[in-house]
């Protein structure tokens, strides 16, 4: 394909939730393994319910709401072990992905409160473990903090991620639905400590929320990462602080289009234009390849074709990627090829 990446070139992917990673074929048999009784018996109309569909229309609230089945679905320790094991294996099997992060939150998988969090936490770890025996892969977790949970429960879950910061979780997150309510104040002094713990901070801004709010998580929580972040382009004073405190942006093109937080390609194509003329450095990702129905050389393969970003612009977000991965030990996996190398790899493949 025109504007391609060659499939040898190992990708990272940074902004990937747990609960739209699963192939439906995989939650169907989880769900009926526990027992779980679901609003259909056909697996097609179940396929439906927990991926994105025009015919049901777009928006953001929509979005989320598809993560309701998933979530109950992947309630239980074998059922988090499973799934971790197959998104990370199988994004190796089908893009080459040799370093994966993959996001999730313990509370919404711990029944409420009927399911112990450290089993919850010790499954997924142990669904990596299982992934990194049979592949050359280098997966991490990132716990999700949520915007419409009380601080004392967030603070729990950061609590977890300290504990577990050893074996296999490498970050913090806050998710939710974005709203002038939160505060990014508020959680200051639990992010230093976070940090201070040498956990990875990445922060959900700029994407459906108000864009003030960008500005506020960068001074208040100093995110290396933000989720998201297209609104930023539409603020000078924000994409500067972006530069200049080297955040990276994490990208998910599809899904912003799927929640109509972006209009259009078109409009894309300026975002990227704005990331360049201001030095942000920004990575391609897929929020949830099996909810959204993309995989991130889908996501690299569409920007190429349209002519938004070149084959050497992919290999740059490519290597940001993995230099801005919180998996330790990153450093060590094979360099994205360079930009000349790749491209003659592309023609060859074309003729």
């Amino acid at each position: 394909m025109p504007g391609a990446l060659p499939r040898k070139v190992p990708l990272t992917e940074l902004h990937c939730h747990l609960g739209g990673a699963v192939a439906p074929a995989i939650m169907w048999g989880i769900a009926h393994s526990q027992g779980i009784r679901l609003p259909t018996k056909d697996y097609w109309e179940f396929r439906e319910m927990i991926t994105v569909s025009a015919r049901r229309g777009r928006s953001f609230d929509g979005y989320l709401e598809l993560f309701h089945w998933t979530e109950l679905i992947q309630s239980s320790p074998l059922a988090v072990e499973r799934s971790v094991y197959e998104v990370v294996g199988g994004a190796y099997r089908k893009n080459n992905v040799t370093t994966i992060e993959l996001r999730f939150n313990p509370m919404k998988r711990n029944r409420g409160g009927e399911q112990d969090l450290d089993h919850i936490i010790s499954a997924a770890i142990r669904g990596m473990d299982r992934a990194r025996l049979e592949y050359p892969v280098r997966p991490g977790l990132i716990i999700c903090l949520d915007r419409s949970f009380p601080f004392a429960l967030n603070e729990i879950m950061a609590e977890k991620a300290i504990t577990y910061r050893d074996r296999g979780v490498v970050g913090i997150d806050i998710a939710g639905p974005e709203a002038a309510t939160f505060d990014p104040s508020e959680y200051r002094r639990l992010f230093q400590r976070l940090r201070r713990q040498g956990l990875g901070i990445t922060v959900h801004t700029g994407e459906s929320g108000p864009i003030e709010e960008i500005a506020q998580v960068i001074e208040h929580l100093e995110p290396s990462r933000i989720g998201h972040g297209v609104k930023s382009a539409f603020d000078p004073r924000t994409m500067a602080m972006i530069r200049e405190r080297g955040i990276t942006l994490e990208i998910c093109p599809t899904s912003n289009l799927n929640t109509r937080v972006v209009s259009g390609w078109e409009e894309f194509r300026w975002i990227f234009d704005t990331f360049r003329r201001n030095g942000v450095r920004y990575t391609i990702n897929t929020d949830g390849p099996e909810m959204l129905k993309t995989y991130i050389r889908d996501e690299l393969a569409t920007l190429g074709r349209l002519g938004i970003l070149s084959v050497e612009e992919q290999l740059q977000s490519a290597e940001w990627a993995r230099q801005a991965s919180f998996v330790a030990g990153v450093s060590d996996l094979p360099l994205p090829r360079h930009a000349p190398a790749a491209r003659a790899q592309v023609e060859r493949e074309e003729a």
